[in-house]
C-alpha cells in the first residue's frame, strides 16, 4: 500500500481523523494543540498522525485534501478543515451538532 493509499484508508477507517504536529500526547505547534483541546473537550475517539514523522505525509494529504496547512480535522471521510475552522464550529455549537449525527 502506498502512501496515498494509508491516508484514504485512515480517513475512511476512522470517524475523526486528524492530521496534526506531533501527538495528541504532545502536539508540536499550537494550531495542532489547539484541535487536541478541542476534540478532548468533546470527549470523542479519534486517531491522530504525526505529520513531522515523514515529510511526504504532509505532501500527500495536502494533494488528497487540497487543504495547504496542518492540522487537518476529518469526520466520517471528510475535510472539516484546519485549526480556525473547528475552533468557529466548536464555539458556535456547530462542532458538537456534526460530532452527534
Amino acid at each position: 500500500m502506498d502512501l496515498s493509499e494509508k491516508i484514504k484508508k485512515d480517513i475512511k477507517d476512522n470517524k475523526i481523523m486528524l492530521y496534526m504536529k506531533g501527538t495528541k500526547e504532545m502536539p508540536m505547534c499550537g494550531f495542532s494543540s489547539t484541535v487536541v483541546n478541542i476534540l478532548n473537550l468533546h470527549k470523542v475517539d479519534y486517531k491522530t498522525t504525526n505529520v513531522l514523522e515523514d515529510v511526504n505525509i504532509r505532501h500527500e494529504l495536502s494533494k488528497l485534501s487540497n487543504w495547504p496547512t496542518i492540522p487537518q480535522l476529518f469526520y466520517k471521510g471528510e475535510l472539516i478543515g484546519g485549526c480556525d475552522i473547528a475552533v468557529e464550529l466548536h464555539n458556535s455549537g456547530q462542532l458538537k451538532e456534526i460530532f452527534e449525527k
